[in-house]
């Protein structure tokens, strides 16, 4: 959702306090307002100004954002530099953009802009701002061999991220290259073009108004763009009290584990499509025309005939009990020879066999949502969260500077 400039200045000037004059120092180079970066990088946003040397130019010759960023004829634009500074310092130290985009949700909810009823996540890739040139494959980096204190910054950077499941701990695969100046990037070719090096920008969305209630950037990976989902839920009912009733999003986010976490833990509906390779169509019977029976712990299949994990019988019945992970459950060949539709079931095979996941119910449930009435509605809102990445892709790659890894 986007809003008028001159309701951002209001909502800024909820949003932070001028500085004390007594405080700041009289020697050296001038401080800068922090609520004048704001406005300054309100005004970047708003109009699309990618540049940082751009942003001050433009700021000094327009009566209009002077006006806006409560700077008289005679103030002086801060230097772009400040904004490095900024960036790499006292944004980061102190939150504060992350608090200034909380206050701005939080005002959007005591206007009765977010339902939270319904939300909506997705990601977007962000190109990172470095040359595959100066990149080394990924046999040949040893982070091992690095000193974090003769190391330039954004490998300290990296070094700090390995162990976060957004970044290094999300998988144990390592990319084909990595990139010298900007190492958290991602070598990825998910845009089905040439690879390039990129972040994941997350976007977590009531779908009433398509008010943006949480952000989070991540490594450009499946498991770290699930991972952060589940960060911005928590986040959203912790910081605001709201837990969606169900929440949308493409097959990317529908893993067995992650809908564990959405059904068992969170107690949310998922409307997430499923890769599902047991359905066919050569003809034959799909894993959908086999019944499962939870309190025996087995198939049936349209014969009326068992699928079982295991024949055997055991004195003691806790070595029956169903274990942990994938699990096969199988006919004997016996009754799959004597069947009428073994030619329907298994024309190529001995025997039937069906493999269930460690949370196969949750994909079961899943399946469930998916032939409810409300499902065409809620893939429709979807569409909600693709839209909004137009403007932030334009805007999120500063010059020479990248993408920051805090989500902001």
């Amino acid at each position: 959702m986007s809003l008028p400039i001159t309701y951002c200045g209001r909502l800024i000037g909820f949003w932070t306090s001028a500085p004390s004059v007594p405080h700041y120092s009289h020697l050296g180079r001038p401080s800068v307002d922090p609520e004048l970066i704001i406005r300054m990088l309100v005004v970047g946003y708003v109009l699309g100004i990618r540049s940082e040397r751009r942003l001050c130019d433009e700021v000094h010759l327009n009566l209009a954002y002077r006006w806006f960023c409560r700077l008289d004829l005679n103030s002086k634009v801060p230097d772009h530099s400040t904004f490095s500074k900024y960036r790499h310092g006292k944004f980061r130290d102190s939150d504060l953009l992350r608090s200034v985009f909380e206050a701005t949700v939080a005002r959007c909810i005591s206007e009765g802009l977010v339902g939270g009823h319904g939300f909506a996540v997705d990601a977007s890739l962000i190109e990172a701002d470095v040359d595959r040139m100066n990149s080394t494959a990924q046999s040949e980096w040893d982070v091992s061999t690095i000193n974090p204190d003769d190391a330039p910054r954004a490998v300290r950077e990296y070094l700090d991220v390995l162990d976060d499941k957004a970044f290094g701990a999300s998988t144990p695969v390592k990319p084909k290259f990595t990139s010298h100046s900007d190492p958290a990037s991602q070598w990825t070719a998910a845009r089905k073009g040439p690879a390039i090096f990129t972040y994941s920008n997350n976007y977590l969305i009531d779908t009433d108004h398509s008010v943006i209630v949480d952000i989070e950037a991540t490594r450009s990976i499946r498991q770290a763009e699930v991972g952060a989902a589940q960060t911005m839920i928590d986040r959203t009912e912790e910081r605001f009290g709201i837990k969606p009733d169900w929440l949308v999003a493409d097959t990317a986010y529908g893993s067995a584990e992650n809908l564990a976490w959405l059904t068992k833990k969170r107690g949310i509906i998922p409307f997430i499509p499923l890769v599902d390779k047991g359905e066919r169509t050569d003809g034959t019977f799909s894993r959908s025309d086999f019944e499962w029976d939870e309190d025996n712990d087995r198939y049936t299949c349209p014969e009326d005939q068992h699928l079982l994990q295991s024949r055997r019988n055991y004195s003691d019945p806790r070595r029956k009990e169903p274990k942990t992970g994938r699990r096969r459950y199988r006919a004997t060949k016996a009754i799959c020879d004597a069947c009428p539709s073994k030619s329907k079931c298994c024309p190529n095979t001995n025997t039937r066999f069906i493999g269930r996941e460690e949370h196969e119910d949750a994909r079961d449930f899943a399946r469930l949502a998916a032939k409810s009435p409300f499902n065409p509605k809620a893939q429709a809102k979807r569409k909600k969260v693709e839209m909004l990445f137009a403007p932030s892709n334009a805007f999120s790659a500063w010059d020479g500077s990248g993408f920051e890894v805090p989500a902001v």
